[in-house]
């Protein structure tokens, strides 16, 4: 019974769906109240609901409160500000109506000390479910049923079931053979290639490498031989053979090219493009001598095309040094037309080409190259378009400055002598020796330059080794060959580079070519050159489900490469004695400069569907058209003809390309044979 005389305490407490308080003296319960809220009152604030529930006590229990002073308990600490502060809300407005008359004072008090009125703040029949969830593996009865058929996991089984063996490594769990509290997977069965596909083709092993998979599957399971076979499994999965790059050294010892014999016999030459146009130039051509290191650097506008580089490699290099005896260049079209390789072979030139995607090959020019962007960035980087005037001086800064291969300067290798200083601040002096003495002199500096050559290119081949691995394949061998990205990019663009294949293939070595380059069979559609550097290529672990084809930019249908597409002239051509018709024919989609002469059976049995006319049907002499023609000779210069017959025609054969337009205001241009 409440006692009057005595001061009441009221504990209350809001929940998210009810009130509740409790109404005491002395620490002893007097009543109790719980009220839910209605389901407009849900949305309201956390201390709406908690001043909601102080009015409602108090008005609940105002028989017992108006006239004496009580005290209010709650845990919320703003509400003990409630009479100090001011109104804001309409909401507060209301309830603090409904307070006046009544003396009381609001205190603080935590909610575990408030456990009864938040008991009674719980919507009466609201229960709180609390439960575990433990996934269950459905499979797990096959595997304990594969773990039974082992015979010697069913043996350990066996053992432990009927005490026979001490529980150590191995226990028993529900039927379920552990190691080290791992579940034990027998190796001659399914379940291991399951687990390591599991755990390294789907999204969650990610294509891990072998040590992660391991860790992965390690971490629940176990066999014995497990990281072998992970590791096997993970070096023979082909998405991962394609699309990873490789953290070894590079492929492939150094192969340096022997030394060459005389200065400005084997040369080395390239092209050095996107520079800014300086007075109409646009390109340099670098030319260099493998043995002197030598060089010359040549200004060329755009557009040019294998005869206009032609003559100029006649007009300033061969007219000073002559023809080399080999020539060795990357891969530019340029070199591999059929112009250039056809001139030069009529020349006794033979033009060594870098493998694919293996620019190293011609690493001479490319330094060269280095060192003269380099030259001309120092001198033209304020105005770039001015590196034209510096190219004449960077020339003489290059063949005048000291080789570490060489020991000696290229002007000194080339002319036996120092270079000239620009200038002098002495009495000339004149110093008359013999010419044996100078002969021999030059022999004997020839004979040091290829001794310090041979030393630096063992150096060389020394250091480089250091950092690279020997690899060789076999022919019959498959193996996955590596695109660079800029060489991808130039040959075939690709919208989103980084996502490109790292390998394509895996294609069959079908030759070995030299020590360390290797022939593909690649498909009948590719259209780069099928010789590879060691590095470029990447062994083909375990069977091969798919071919990661080439990129669609590398393949191109090579029946219409060569295509017919006008007759150009004829001409007869004596051949082991016997007299052949030759016929000038322009292939479609080819440079004039790419005209060749084809006999007229072959040709015919070749094409058959192409018409001659009358042009192959010609027997006594020649049938003259009044078209402007004019021939080139061995180093580009014009040729204006007149009309000859047929013995006239003979004598000399024509061996070079004809264009086809003269120039205008010339009179009729004949070629020596019937002219189209």
């Amino acid at each position: 019974m409440p006692d009057f005389t005595q001061p009441f305490i009221i504990d209350c407490d809001a929940s998210g769906r009810g009130v509740g308080a409790v109404l005491s003296q002395h620490g002893r319960p007097v009543a109790f109240y719980s009220k839910a809220l209605a389901t407009r009152a849900l949305a309201k604030s956390t201390y709406e609901k908690e001043l909601m529930a102080l009015v409602l006590a108090i008005q609940h229990w105002r028989p017992y409160l108006l006239g004496r002073k009580f005290v209010v308990m709650t845990d919320h600490r703003a509400l003990t500000s409630l009479l100090k502060q001011r109104i804001v809300t309409p909401d507060q407005q209301h309830w603090m109506s409904k307070l006046m008359g009544y003396e009381f004072e609001v205190k603080y008090k935590s909610g575990i000390q408030n456990g009864a009125a938040d008991a009674l703040s719980r919507q009466e029949g609201e229960l709180e479910l609390n439960g575990v969830s433990i996934p269950e593996w459905l499979e797990i009865a096959n595997l304990k049923q594969a773990v039974s058929q082992d015979p010697h996991l069913g043996g350990i089984i066996q053992k432990l079931s009927h005490g026979e063996q001490k529980q150590g490594l191995y226990t028993l769990v529900n039927g379920v053979l552990l190691r080290k509290g791992k579940i034990v997977v027998p190796k001659h069965s399914e379940w291991p290639d399951r687990f390591i596909r599991e755990a390294h083709l789907t999204p969650v092993g990610g294509h891990a490498g072998a040590l992660r998979t391991f860790k992965r599957i390690a971490s629940t399971f176990f066999w014995a031989g497990m990281q072998k076979d992970i590791a096997r499994f993970v070096a023979e999965c082909a998405i991962c053979q394609t699309q990873k790059y490789e953290s070894t050294r590079p492929a492939g010892l150094l192969q340096p090219l022997p030394v060459p014999v005389a200065v400005w016999e084997d040369i080395a030459m390239d092209f050095i493009v996107g520079l800014p146009k300086s007075k109409g130039f646009e390109v340099i051509m670098v030319v260099v001598d493998r043995l002197s290191k030598y060089g010359h650097f040549i200004l060329l506008k755009h557009p040019f095309s294998a005869r206009v580089v032609a003559e100029v490699f006649n007009r300033e290099v061969a007219r000073l040094h002559g023809t080399p005896k080999s020539i060795v260049s990357d891969r530019d079209p340029i070199f591999m037309s059929q112009f250039w390789t056809e001139y030069f072979r009529l020349q006794g030139t033979l033009l060594r080409m870098s493998s694919s995607y293996h620019p190293e090959t011609d690493g001479q020019t490319e330094v060269l190259n280095r060192c003269l962007e380099t030259y001309l960035r120092c001198f033209s980087s304020e105005q770039p378009r001015t590196w034209a005037l510096w190219l004449h001086w960077a020339e003489f800064w290059y063949n005048t400055a000291f080789h570490t291969a060489t020991g000696l300067t290229p002007f000194e290798i080339v002319y036996g002598r120092k270079a000239p200083k620009l200038i002098q601040n002495w009495p000339q002096e004149t110093v008359v020796a013999s010419v044996a003495q100078e002969l021999a002199d030059r022999d004997e500096l020839i004979r040091q330059v290829k001794y310090n050559l041979h030393r630096a290119q063992q150096r060389m081949t020394k250091q480089a080794n250091t950092h690279r691995r020997e690899v060789t394949f076999e022919v019959g061998d498959r193996v996955y060959l590596k695109l660079r990205p800029h060489r991808q990019q130039s040959v075939c663009k690709r919208i989103y580079q980084k996502l490109a294949p790292r390998f394509y293939g895996p294609f069959e070595v079908v030759q070995k070519v030299g020590a360390v380059a290797y022939k593909l069979k690649l498909p009948p559609t590719s259209r780069i050159h099928p010789v590879f550097h060691v590095s470029c290529l990447k062994r083909a672990m375990g069977p091969t489900v798919s071919t990661q084809p080439l990129p669609k930019g590398l393949e191109a249908e090579l029946s219409a490469e060569f295509v017919p597409e006008k007759l150009v002239a004829e001409r007869q051509k004596k051949i082991n004695g016997e007299t052949v018709k030759q016929i000038l024919i322009h292939w479609k989609g080819r440079p004039t400069e790419e005209d060749t002469w084809e006999e007229v059976t072959s040709f015919s049995a070749q094409f058959p569907e192409f018409s001659l006319g009358d042009k192959a049907a010609v027997k006594d002499g020649g049938i003259v058209v009044p078209n402007a023609i004019k021939a080139l000779d061995p180093l580009g210069q014009g040729q204006e003809g007149s009309p000859m017959d047929l013995e006239q025609m003979k004598k000399p054969d024509i061996k070079l390309v004809y264009s086809r337009r003269g120039k205008r205001g010339d009179k009729e241009h004949v070629n020596k044979g019937t002219v189209i």
